[in-house]
């Protein structure tokens, strides 16, 4: 890839030169202690995304979603958070296993803020709150905590800016289905036919299958 042209920014001095100094509550919204308004937020939230980096910094960040209130709170300085049937890739996991650190963002639909909750995570793959975490008969196999070092409330400007919770904006189907995408951009032995099939209205059927 070509960098001709580019202006590149190579050091915190020049970074604030350009953007500013952060002040007032952007300042001192920083907490390491759940507050009951984040307890009352993590309640409402059926989604969350997690950002992962191995010891060489290589990042993943990889989405998390179950019924409202999926996100345990343990203690006011430590959450957990299952893991469901998936792809079996372990991207983020990895990383953990050699960077114990992840920062996540729990999303309320409809609503523009954030809240943002990172620290020092590990895996854990059975205690006894994995009784709680229970849906739909599915006890997970592990579970991400986090014992958190950094807390604060996002503001909503990038949901404002991109109109996210607004129907009128939304077009999916500007896209292709998920089956024609999988098989433009992956070599599969499953035929379109057979993709679409899999991606139909039986998925959400399986979404708590271990396979």
């Amino acid at each position: 890839m070509t960098t001709t042209g580019y202006v590149p920014i190579s050091s915190e001095a020049e970074l604030r030169d350009l953007i500013g100094e952060p002040s007032g509550r952007a300042v001192t919204k920083e907490r390491t202690r759940l507050h009951d308004r984040d307890k009352e937020w993590l309640a409402a939230s059926p989604f969350c995304l997690i950002a992962t980096a191995d010891a060489d910094g290589n990042c993943d960040v990889s989405p998390k979603g179950d019924p409202p209130g999926f996100t345990l709170v343990l203690d006011d300085a430590t959450i957990a958070i299952p893991e469901r049937p998936g792809n079996k890739r372990a991207d983020g996991f990895r990383n953990i296993l050699s960077n114990p650190h992840a920062g996540t963002i729990f999303v309320v639909p409809g609503r523009r803020e954030t809240l943002r909750i990172s620290g020092r995570a590990r895996l854990v793959r059975d205690a006894p709150f994995f009784s709680r975490l229970v849906v739909k008969g599915h006890r997970p196999q592990l579970a991400l905590v986090i014992d958190i070092e950094q807390i604060f409330f996002h503001c909503p400007k990038a949901f404002l800016r991109s109109a996210l919770w607004q129907p009128e904006t939304w077009n999916p189907d500007a896209l292709p289905s998920p089956a024609t995408i999988t098989k433009s951009v992956q070599d599969t032995p499953e035929t379109l036919e057979e993709l679409e099939t899999y991606y139909g209205p039986s998925y959400a059927d399986r979404l708590y299958r271990t396979v």
